[in-house]
């Protein structure tokens, strides 16, 4: 059975960092863009990841352009982009597809969990301590409403 820890991908930087370094941990992945009405959410992402990191949280952004092409910049201007406006620290990987001929392997195993295109930037998926995916949460949703859910698996 695949998990989460069966992944690597690369960091913005190019770093490839496998996803087995979160064995254990409750994982949120974000697909991600920084020209989005919902670009605001990375303070969310960010407030979540302060205040359960230290109980086993880990936020994971994957940038996608897919959507209206809303996060057309290089690596750089993308993590410049979250730390200065957002002040993310977490971790943030390099631009995917994560629908259609593209996509990659890692949105294939989430979607074949919790089913369903995604639809626009910024849907999230939660993965248990277990590797396998916990739940599912629409675009709209912001992530304050998340805690209850990750509450429950922490």
């Amino acid at each position: 059975m695949t998990t989460l820890s069966d992944f690597t991908l690369p960091l913005l930087g190019g770093k490839p960092q496998p996803l087995s370094a979160y064995a254990g941990k409750v994982v949120l992945i974000v697909n991600t863009a920084s020209k989005c009405g919902l670009t605001p959410q990375y303070a969310g992402l960010e407030a979540l990841w302060q205040q359960y990191g230290e109980r086993g949280l880990v936020v994971l952004g994957f940038p996608c352009n897919q959507f209206g092409g809303q996060e057309p910049g290089a690596a750089g201007e993308i993590a410049e982009f979250c730390e200065i406006n957002y002040g993310v620290s977490f971790p943030i990987f390099a631009k995917l597809d994560v629908n259609g001929p593209a996509e990659h392997p890692l949105y294939t195993w989430l979607k074949a969990s919790q089913p369903g295109a995604v639809e626009w930037n910024f849907t999230k998926f939660l993965i248990g301590r277990d590797g396998q995916v916990a739940a599912r949460f629409a675009s709209d949703v912001e992530p304050i409403h998340l805690t209850a859910a990750i509450g429950q698996q922490l």
